[in-house]
């Protein structure tokens, strides 16, 4: 399997930043009842937590049942270790804080798959996970 070009990465990445920013509307919507229908303050740390810990949930279970998010699906990607295998959820873990840790650094850890000879992240190398190409070829039940 072959590592997904630039823009293709970038393209699912903001596919599941929509589906992510959705789920998040939905949890907060979810958590508004508990906090008297009021808008969440500086001094309630548990709300920045818990859409951190929902936000882990959502790429953690897509990518270790099946390696790929709904837009890593679209855009034929899959999340694999670097033998190829499924993830563990602790690789999930490390993935997704190494992404936080990526972008958190203006992008420089996503950029970096620009100038990696094996086209990999920080994040990739951390978690000992990389994206690639799923370019098998799916059969059509109309034959």
């Amino acid at each position: 399997m072959s590592a997904p070009g630039f823009l293709r990465r970038l393209a699912a990445i903001l596919y599941d930043l929509l589906l992510l920013l959705a789920l998040l509307f939905v949890a907060t919507a979810l958590l508004l009842p508990l906090n008297a229908g009021e808008a969440f303050t500086t001094h309630q740390f548990f709300y920045p937590l818990y859409l951190l810990i929902i936000s882990f949930l959502f790429y953690a279970w897509f990518w270790t049942h099946g390696g790929q998010t709904l837009g890593l699906r679209a855009w034929k990607i899959k999340v694999l270790t670097f033998d190829l295998k499924p993830i563990s959820w602790k690789q999930a873990l490390f993935r997704f804080a190494g992404a936080i840790l990526s972008w958190g650094v203006f992008g420089l850890g996503f950029f970096w798959i620009l100038i990696d000879k094996n086209h990999r992240s920080w994040h990739d190398n951390l978690s000992k996970t990389a994206l690639f190409f799923d370019d098998k070829k799916h059969t059509s039940l109309i034959s």
